[in-house]
C-alpha cells in the first residue's frame, strides 16, 4: 500500500467541514436554476469554485446558501457532503451549517434541521459515517442578533445538535462582543468553538479561549505570531481544527511546501492538531487529499498522521466512552495499516 491509500483509509474525523461549502457544483448549479438565482459567469460550473481570497470566497458561499430552501435540498447537501467525507475514511463529523445564511430566504430553522437530519441518518445508513450538528453564527450580524441566535438553537435544539460556532469575516469581527452569547451557550450545555487566527490576528485566539471559553478553536494559524501563547496552547492542550487547502486560497500562506507554513510550525511546537477540509469542493479537495496532503507537503510520517486521526477522536464533543472505544479501534486498525505501507523509496 502506498502513502496515497494509506491517506485514504486511514480512519478520520472530521470537527471543521461547513454544510453550505460542501455543496457540489453540479449540486449547486441544479438547486439554482429549481430557483432561478443567477450565479457569477462561468463556462464549467467547477469555474464557480474560483476565488482569490476570503471576502471572495464568502460571496460565492452566500450565493450557494441562497440556493437551499426546502427539506430535501438540506437532506440532499447533508448526504453527499457525508457520504463524499465517507469516500476518503471519514467515519465521523461534526457538521458546522449557517442558519443565518437562509433567514432571508424565507427558510425555517426546523426546515434546515429536518432536511439535516434526514441526510445524516441516510448516509449513516448507506455508507456507516455518523454526525452531529454545530450551528454557526455570522459573525458580520453582530451580537444582538447573535442573543436571538442561540434563542433559535436553544428553542429546538434535537440531541444531534450539540455545541455552537461563530464564522465568516474574522479579521474585522473580533470574538469579545460575543462574550455574553457564549457564556449563556456554555451555561445551557452547549459545546463552543469559533473561528479564529484565520486571518485575524493571534489575539483573536487568546480571546477566543480566555474571553469564550472555547473548548477548541477553528483555524487558529496565526498562533503561530506569539510565543507565549504557543505556550499556553500547549500547556493546555487546546485543539485547533486546521484546514490545509483553505490556507491556501483564505490566509497568507499560499505554500503548502514551506518551511514556515503554519500547520507545520503548530505541529513542530507540539500544538493539538486536526485536519480537516472546511468546505471540500469549494477548496478542490477531500479529507484523504487533506491526509496526504500531511505526508507530502508537510512531511508528516505515518504515525504522526495516526495521531492526528486519533486527537480528531479525542477532541470530538461525542461522550467520553465512546472516544475512548474509537481511539482504541482506530488505533489497533491504523497500526495494522502502517504495517503494510511500502517503504518510502521503494
Amino acid at each position: 500500500m502506498d502513502i496515497a491509500e494509506f491517506a485514504r483509509k486511514i480512519p478520520k474525523a472530521e470537527l471543521h467541514v461547513h454544510l453550505e461549502g460542501a455543496i457540489l457544483p453540479g449540486t449547486l448549479a441544479e438547486l439554482a436554476n429549481k430557483y432561478n438565482v443567477e450565479l457569477p459567469p462561468h463556462d464549467e460550473v467547477t469555474d464557480l469554485y474560483d476565488y482569490k481570497d476570503l471576502a471572495d470566497f464568502l460571496t460565492i458561499y452566500a450565493q450557494a446558501a441562497k440556493c437551499v430552501r426546502e427539506v430535501e435540498d438540506f437532506r440532499r447537501i447533508a448526504f453527499e457532503c457525508l457520504t463524499a467525507s465517507a469516500a476518503g475514511g471519514g467515519r465521523y463529523m461534526e457538521l458546522f451549517f449557517s442558519p443565518d445564511a437562509h433567514h432571508d430566504y424565507g427558510v425555517s430553522y426546523s426546515t434546515m434541521l429536518t432536511g439535516i437530519l434526514e441526510g445524516m441518518k441516510d448516509a449513516e445508513a448507506d455508507s456507516g459515517i455518523f454526525c452531529r450538528l454545530i450551528p454557526a453564527h455570522n459573525r458580520e450580524l453582530g451580537p444582538e442578533k447573535g442573543m436571538a441566535f442561540l434563542d433559535m438553537v436553544l428553542a429546538e435544539k434535537p440531541d444531534e445538535v450539540i455545541g455552537i460556532g461563530l464564522d465568516y469575516d474574522e479579521a474585522p469581527y473580533p470574538p469579545a462582543p460575543y462574550k455574553e452569547m457564549y457564556e449563556r451557550a456554555r451555561a445551557a450545555g452547549l459545546h463552543v468553538t469559533a473561528h479564529a487566527g484565520e486571518s485575524g490576528p493571534a489575539e483573536n485566539v487568546r480571546n477566543s479561549l480566555d474571553i469564550l471559553g472555547c473548548e477548541r478553536i477553528d483555524h487558529g494559524y496565526h498562533v503561530v505570531d506569539d510565543a507565549a501563547l504557543v505556550a499556553q496552547c500547549k500547556a493546555a492542550g487546546t485543539h485547533f481544527t486546521c484546514c490545509p487547502s483553505t490556507t491556501v486560497y483564505t490566509t497568507i500562506w499560499k505554500d503548502l511546501t514551506a518551511a514556515d507554513h503554519p500547520i507545520r510550525v503548530m505541529l513542530e511546537a507540539g500544538l493539538n492538531i486536526s485536519l480537516n477540509t472546511d468546505d471540500p469542493p469549494m477548496m478542490h479537495t477531500n479529507i484523504a487529499k487533506e491526509y496526504l496532503i500531511g505526508a507530502r507537503d508537510f512531511g508528516f510520517a505515518p504515525e504522526t498522521l495516526k495521531e492526528i486521526s486519533l486527537n480528531s477522536v479525542r477532541a470530538s464533543w461525542l461522550d467520553e466512552e465512546r472516544k475512548a472505544a474509537l481511539t482504541s479501534e482506530w488505533s489497533a486498525e491504523i497500526d495494522g495499516l502502517i504495517e503494510t505501507l511500502e517503504p518510502v523509496n521503494a
